[in-house]
């Protein structure tokens, strides 16, 4: 399996999926704990949420298991959140702080993986990247994640519906983050935060450079928005999901005009 799959559109936004992938190679699914067997982590049914929101975005999906290794997590290893609860570019616990490995992996071994999946998949994206800005004049990542609502290992409380993360506004022009937060905040039905728990990971600030002309905005969703339930078997909820779909349209066609005045076609 091709550790990344990319849908070519002749738009300005493009969507990233770093945790959406279910593979993990046999030889690495052997060293996991039957806990970490389950993925409980994974960004379940993301795909196909946002899948034909916005006509003309460019989808980067990866297809294997953040367990693999997280392709939204810094390469050289440096945590995102220094002093708070998180996990890794290979995860060693999962959300819950729970081991999921029998056989860890080695230092040469997570070396080995960065090679054959984290950088495929950024190569991709940041290629899609480059394509779109050269002929729009900038590019627009949008990051599609999603999350259980409550993790005590890694915050406190609830999540809001709606996280948006953009580094602190560090990593896109300031319209762009206001237009996201302005529809989700008037979702009737709906809480959002922008840049709280979650202010974008790596993905997020390592492209998202305004002055470039690349603005990127993650979206972490909390998963009771359009899941049944937050357990396995972590099934979609159709009526869930057709609510907040026009929601998610609303934002990336807003994101998708905002192009024009961000910089426009060279």
């Amino acid at each position: 399996m091709t550790p990344v799959e990319v849908i070519r559109g002749d738009g300005p936004v493009v969507l990233g999926l770093p945790h959406t992938g279910t593979h993990v190679p046999d030889a690495i699914a052997a060293r996991l704990n039957a806990r970490g067997r389950g993925l409980d982590d994974t960004d379940w049914h993301v795909e196909r949420l946002y899948d034909g929101l916005l006509v003309g975005a460019t989808t980067v999906r990866a297809t294997f298991h953040r367990y693999v290794i997280d392709a939204n997590r810094d390469p050289a290893g440096a945590s995102l959140y220094p002093g708070q609860n998180t996990t890794g570019l290979v995860p060693l616990t999962d959300f819950d702080g729970e081991d999921i490995w029998d056989e860890p992996p080695t230092a040469d071994e997570i070396e080995a993986r960065r090679a054959a999946f984290h950088a495929p998949y950024h190569a991709a994206l940041a290629a899609e990247l480059d394509r779109v800005r050269e002929v729009h004049g900038v590019a627009i990542l949008y990051d599609c994640h999603s999350i259980r609502s409550h993790i005590p290992f890694l915050f406190d409380g609830t999540l809001p519906d709606y996280s948006i993360g953009t580094n602190d506004g560090a990593a896109c022009d300031p319209r762009v983050e206001a237009a996201v937060t302005r529809i989700c905040a008037a979702a009737d039905g709906y809480t959002s935060v922008a840049n709280g728990r979650f202010k974008g990971g790596w993905t997020t600030r390592h492209y998202g450079r305004p002055a470039d002309g690349v603005h990127a905005v993650q979206m972490e969703l909390a998963q009771s928005t359009y899941l049944a339930a937050e357990s396995a078997p972590w099934d979609y909820d159709d009526d869930k999901a057709s609510r907040l779909r026009p929601h998610l349209a609303r934002i990336l066609d807003t994101l998708a005009g905002l192009a024009p005045q961000l910089g426009g076609p060279r």
